[in-house]
């Protein structure tokens, strides 16, 4: 990837990083759950949808509520000649979808913290407003390594 978004924050990440001192070793010991975080294949949805900007911010928005997140903000953008893309800002993390109307396929990202949400929810509310014919979900547990809690 080429260096050349230096507008878009002051160092995105391609500073004087050493590789060889990047640590990879994973802590053992994992204490309590962060949150959960779904990865929802969307396929065979209404193209129409798929590429309709103002129709997915209202998705995001009721997704981001069956799942009982707080919004906190929403951006959209639609690509020409088709497609959107939109992040929703969560109190408790945040929710993606990048759309691709011409093969009727979404990709969904859906990660909230707390016991108090369900990401699940809104990945159902998706796939049912999308008109998705198949789909692809996975989750997992984020977990708090146990240096953060004790401190």
């Amino acid at each position: 990837m080429e260096k050349n978004f230096s507008c878009l924050h002051p160092n995105p990440g391609w500073g004087e990083l050493n590789p060889s001192k990047v640590s990879h070793e994973v802590e053992p010991i994992i204490t309590d759950i962060t949150g959960k975080h779904c990865i929802l294949e969307l396929y065979d949805c209404d193209r129409l949808k798929l590429n309709d900007e103002a129709f997915l911010r209202t998705c995001i928005t009721n997704a981001a509520k069956n799942s009982g997140a707080n919004l906190l903000n929403l951006i959209t953008h639609k690509f020409e000649p088709q497609g959107v893309t939109g992040l929703a800002l969560l109190a408790e993390s945040h929710i993606s979808i990048h759309t691709w109307p011409e093969h009727g396929y979404a990709a969904v990202d859906v990660f909230t913290c707390g016991d108090h949400t369900m990401p699940e929810k809104a990945c159902e509310f998706l796939s049912k407003v999308l008109c998705s014919k198949r789909f692809s979900l996975k989750s997992f547990q984020r977990q708090t390594p146990a240096s953060l809690v004790a401190s």
